[in-house]
């Protein structure tokens, strides 16, 4: 059986798995995250009904955030990506691989809005050529950049 690992490490959260671990694995607090899960927005096959789910609202283009990604990656598999935001109150940066089968990739949110460095490095998968969207939300407004990355060997199944 070969099922996605947010899929299952879902299930195992919903069918009450994390207690079989113990309550110790999994405090309240995450279990408060889990709850937040943006299903709809995982569940999108295109990055504009991830972002419709996510932020419903227009998004300001914003020279503060810069997305440095290689402009050809030899490989979809491991593509690294490092976002830096200059903005105040950052809550959360926002991945999004336009043409990916599932087109969020990742949401990084901050605790502490106040102190919150702006900057996120890691490396995602992408399907094929296509935009990296990247959404910050600070200061209560969502802010948006956008880097295209030509993949020369597929990563998500290709």
């Amino acid at each position: 059986m070969n099922i996605p690992r947010r899929t299952f490490l879902k299930g195992i959260v919903t069918t009450g798995g994390a207690m079989a671990l113990g309550t110790t694995v999994l405090p309240p607090a995450v279990m408060a995250d889990i709850a937040d899960w943006p299903q709809e927005a995982f569940e999108a096959k295109t990055a504009e009904d991830a972002l419709t789910a996510l932020y419903g609202e227009e998004l300001v283009e914003n020279s503060a955030i810069t997305v440095n990604a290689p402009i050809i990656a030899e490989n979809g598999q491991v593509v690294p990506i490092e976002v830096t935001a200059n903005l105040e109150k950052i809550e959360s940066i926002t991945i999004i691989a336009e043409k990916n089968p599932v087109p969020l990739v990742a949401q990084f949110n901050f605790p502490d809005p106040e102190s919150a460095i702006g900057w996120v490095k890691t490396r995602i998968k992408m399907a094929e050529t296509s935009d990296v969207i990247v959404v910050v939300k600070a200061d209560d407004k969502f802010y948006t950049a956008h880097r295209n990355v030509k993949v020369t060997i597929g990563g998500c199944g290709g």
